[in-house]
């Protein structure tokens, strides 16, 4: 499984570098190059990322300021000219911290520490997602129990997400986004900027839709890959 990475500075040359850096590694997968930290958050609100790198001079906010207003940031490793932020940045849960010029086997060193954290914590999510079979959402004064296994898929409505199971479904006061990292990784997957669906329910494809019970869903255009990957791995009868 490749890890999603974003990187953000505001040095075209920089950020040029970083990008063939990430290429070279196998297991990366680019998903944007931000030229700042507004950028950044643009696109972590629009899809799941397992890796950022950051630099922490950047025009309208830094690279730290951005991360104190992360609630749930990714991964991160500062990629900085500036030295002397090391210590702030650990406090705030850096992965690494590394100062340009880049080796490139410093980077590799980096990126290695990061899957490596990233296995381990996937193996421990996994290992919760199989202890808990079901939650309990809030539904106007009443708080409704929700089977992972009825569920069919989710959909995002403004400042409320609805749920859908074959014969009802439940809207809450949620984001999908906070939806997300609170269902089974092992059963859902977000296919775009509205939707989560339950991959046992999936009966069929067709280009770049998919179909759950009598409904079509679209596949973004950026998550189509990465869903593709996850719904036909090992599943797929060949010739």
């Amino acid at each position: 499984m490749k890890m999603r990475c974003i990187l953000a500075d505001d040095e075209p040359l920089a950020r040029k570098g970083l990008e063939n850096f990430i290429r070279d590694i196998p297991f990366l997968e680019l998903s944007a190059s931000c030229s700042n930290a507004v950028e950044v958050m643009q696109v972590l609100a629009d899809q799941p990322i397992d890796l950022l790198f950051l630099d922490i001079q950047m025009p309208k906010m830094s690279g730290m300021t951005l991360l104190k207003n992360l609630q749930h940031p990714p991964i991160t490793i500062i990629t900085t000219a500036y030295p002397n932020y090391a210590i702030e940045s650990f406090d705030l849960a850096v992965l690494d911290y590394l100062v340009k010029p880049i080796p490139f086997d410093r980077f590799v060193k980096a990126v290695d520490k990061a899957k490596e954290y990233y296995t381990l914590v996937q193996k421990t999510k996994n290992s919760s997602d199989l202890a808990t079979n079901f939650c309990f959402i809030k539904c106007d004064k009443m708080y409704e129990k929700i089977y992972y296994k009825d569920l069919l898929y989710v959909e995002a409505l403004q400042n409320y997400v609805v749920l859908y199971e074959e014969t009802k479904k439940h809207t809450t006061y949620l984001t999908l986004k906070g939806l997300e990292e609170q269902l089974p990784t092992s059963d859902f997957i977000k296919i775009n900027k509205s939707h989560i669906v339950n991959l046992q329910k999936i009966s069929r494809l067709d280009g770049s839709e998919l179909t759950i019970g009598n409904t079509r869903l679209q596949i973004g255009r950026s998550f189509k890959e990465s869903v593709m990957e996850t719904i036909l791995k090992g599943k797929l009868l060949k010739r």
